[in-house]
């Protein structure tokens, strides 16, 4: 029981007598602009996010090489 042809056209004559011909335009600009900008800043945090996590995976890979610096020169010094 979907929505029927019918149906749709009653509920785009009622959407014009209310907002009227100039409105929906209008209505209609709104909202794609509203679209757009809210797609650019999920594109935009993501961004952020991947940054975040480069940033991180940088800094293990720091700790990463600094404790086997320190346990080869450990070893070193025992043999």
């Amino acid at each position: 029981m979907g929505i029927g042809t019918w149906q749709i056209i009653v509920i785009l004559i009622i959407v014009l007598l209310l907002f009227g011909g100039k409105k929906i335009p209008e209505l209609a600009s709104g909202l794609g602009k509203g679209i757009k900008n809210f797609k650019d800043a999920v594109k935009e945090g993501e961004g952020k996010e991947e940054n975040q996590n480069v940033e991180k995976i940088e800094e293990k890979d720091t700790d990463v090489k600094d404790a086997t610096v320190e346990t080869t020169e450990k070893k070193d010094v025992n043999a």
